[in-house]
C-alpha cells in the first residue's frame, strides 16, 4: 500500500517501478487520489472526459496508438478534437508506448524482448537495445504534439504493467519514469462483468482506496460486456469526494 506525504513534491513508490518524485497539483483536502487512464479501445473516452469535466477532476492519461471501436486508431487525426479538449481541461499525459508494446523478457547484453500489439511489427517479438526502448517510449510525444501542440510528461506506463528491473533502468536512461498503480487502484474494468459487476467493483474501490493511491482504468475495453466507466466512474468520484478525497494529476519532477 502506498503512503504519501503531500507537499509540492510528492514521493511515491510505483507498483512496477522504483521510487520517484512527482509534482501534483493538490487542492485543499484531507486525502488525494491519482486517477489514471490508459487508451484502450476509446469506447467510453468521451463519457470519461465529460464526467471528469462535470466534476472538475483532473487525471493522467497514458497514450498508445491502439485500435478503437470506430475502426481508426486512438492517435489518428480523427481524434484530434478529443485530445485537444483534454489538454484544455488541464489533464496530464504520458506514454503507453506508441504501438502498445509489451515487455516479454530480458535478453542478453543489455537488451530486452518486446512485442507490439499494433503498428508495422504487430504480433512479432523482437530484441530491443537501449536506442529501441527509448524509441518505443518516446515516439508518443511527437504524435501527441502534432495533435495538440502540447507535449507529454516524461512518464510512461508499460502495457499490462509488465516490466523488469532492466527495462525500468533503460527507460530511466531515456528520461522517462515508470508509473504503475496501487494494489487497491486496480479498478477492474478489464474483468468479466459476469463475475465482477460494476456494483461490486465500485464497492471495493470505495472501501479500499487510500490516501495517495494511483488508480487505473481504460478509455474502453473490448473484453468487458458492461462498460465500467458508465456504471462506476461518477459514483466513484462522488463517493471519494464525500470521504474527503481530492484528485491530482501525475507530473514528472525532471
Amino acid at each position: 500500500m502506498f503512503r504519501f506525504f503531500f507537499r509540492s513534491i510528492i514521493t511515491f513508490s510505483c507498483l512496477f517501478g522504483g521510487v520517484y518524485a512527482v509534482q501534483a497539483k493538490v487542492a485543499t483536502c484531507d486525502k488525494t487520489i491519482f486517477l489514471t487512464f490508459d487508451t484502450g479501445n476509446m469506447s467510453v473516452a468521451q463519457y470519461i472526459a465529460d464526467t471528469l469535466r462535470k466534476h472538475q477532476v483532473v487525471a493522467t492519461f497514458f497514450l498508445a496508438n491502439e485500435k478503437t471501436f470506430r475502426g481508426d486508431m486512438a492517435l489518428d487525426d480523427s481524434w484530434k478534437p478529443f485530445w485537444q479538449s483534454l489538454v484544455a481541461d488541464g489533464h496530464a499525459f504520458g506514454s503507453h508506448t506508441l504501438h502498445h508494446t509489451y515487455f516479454q523478457k530480458d535478453g542478453k547484453n543489455n537488451e530486452v524482448f518486446l512485442k507490439a500489439q499494433f503498428g508495422p511489427s504487430a504480433g512479432k517479438a523482437f530484441i530491443a537495445d537501449q536506442f529501441e526502448v527509448c524509441r518505443q517510449i518516446k515516439s508518443v510525444d511527437p504524435v501527441f504534439s502534432h495533435l495538440t501542440g502540447s507535449h507529454i510528461e516524461p512518464i510512461w506506463r508499460a502495457p499490462g504493467g509488465k516490466t523488469s528491473s532492466r527495462l525500468l533502468k533503460m527507460a530511466n536512461a531515456c528520461g522517462y519514469q515508470h508509473i504503475g498503480w496501487s494494489d487497491a487502484g486496480f479498478l477492474g474494468d478489464e474483468l468479466s462483468s459476469t463475475q465482477y459487476s460494476n456494483e461490486s467493483l465500485l464497492k471495493k474501490a470505495l472501501e479500499q482506496l487510500r490516501n495517495g493511491d494511483i488508480a487505473m482504468a481504460h478509455l474502453g475495453i473490448w473484453s468487458r460486456k458492461d462498460p465500467w466507466a458508465t456504471g462506476v466512474l461518477e459514483p466513484l468520484i462522488e463517493g471519494l469526494k464525500s470521504k474527503g478525497f481530492c484528485f491530482a494529476k501525475i507530473r514528472s519532477n525532471s
